[in-house]
């Protein structure tokens, strides 16, 4: 059996997913498009318990939860709730804050939005998607605010956090980019994110910061030295766009997260997948 049809507008949505009844009879044909087997003795036959979204087998009795391994596994928010807020992170083209979902969904805390989007987040990530690859421009930078009193360039002892990114150059546009947050600017830590983040043989466009020659081994590397950050060159077409991860109009510091905590990013959403070394970071309010 096929997969169920997902509504094509919000209209259809809408009608579709209205109650939790609707919600669980289209999670359980995603998950069993042939029927429910029961995972224990293999049973087919099996009777749910409406009351606490279980499915009970009838031949050994086991329970399992409609919603176990999913995003809204183990929480007390209500099915639709989950499905409204999924369905505007997914087709909300220029991506989804915190604040802008806690305001659709009228949510009374910020903190259930902001957990609801880093777990939407993280499902949305692809494990076996595949690397970047042909031309990649790599490089990163310290993201966290402004620092009273200290020059820029790169320094060991910034107490922000660095965001190393990579971009597929394409003509003159861009094409997929993965973004993770690093612990440091070593040539261990660049060539790890390098490794996990592009295909080997790729074609690398760095500035000239030498933790970058490790790449000379398993890539075409093509370091450019930037004389003047005003003027980068043409040949690294990335380094002149806006990061991914802004808004238009908006002059808050982007918060970043700690290194054990990030997600990498693809550019089917313009969110930025990493999850928050503090709980809940709120950022200042856009102007636009």
């Amino acid at each position: 059996m096929a997969r169920p049809v997902f509504p094509r507008s919000l209209a259809e949505f809408q009608a579709r997913f209205a109650s939790d009844e609707a919600c669980r009879h289209y999670l359980m044909a995603c998950r069993w498009p042939d029927g429910f087997r029961c995972p224990t003795c293999g049973d087919a036959h099996s009777y749910l318990l409406a009351a606490r979204d279980l499915l009970q087998c009838r031949a050994c009795r086991r329970q399992t939860s409609v919603t176990a391994g999913t995003v809204p596994d183990r929480t007390r928010l209500p099915l639709p709730l989950w499905f409204a807020a999924a369905y505007l992170v997914t087709t909300h083209t220029p991506g989804f804050s915190a604040l802008q979902l806690q305001r659709q969904l009228g949510l009374g805390r910020y903190e259930t939005a902001w957990t609801m989007l880093q777990k939407l987040r993280r499902a949305m990530v692809r494990p076996e998607r595949d690397r970047l690859s042909g031309t990649v421009e790599l490089d990163e930078t310290y993201v966290g605010g402004v620092e009273e009193g200290r020059r820029g360039g790169r320094q060991r002892d910034s107490k922000k956090s660095i965001l190393a990114g990579a971009v597929e150059v394409r003509g003159h546009g861009s094409g997929r980019i993965r973004l993770a947050v690093v612990a440091n600017l070593s040539a261990a830590t660049l060539a790890r994110f390098a490794k996990e983040a592009i295909a080997p043989g790729s074609i690398v466009l760095t500035d000239g910061w030498h933790s970058y020659r490790a790449l000379s081994g398993s890539y075409e590397h093509r370091p450019t030295v930037i004389g003047d950050p005003k003027t980068p060159p043409s040949s690294c077409p990335g380094s002149t766009e806006p990061s991914p991860t802004s808004r238009p109009g908006c002059s808050a510091p982007i918060t970043a997260s700690a290194p054990s905590t990030c997600l990498t990013m693809s550019t089917s959403s313009c969110s930025v997948s990493t999850d928050a070394a503090r709980p809940w970071p709120r950022s200042n309010p856009c102007s636009a």
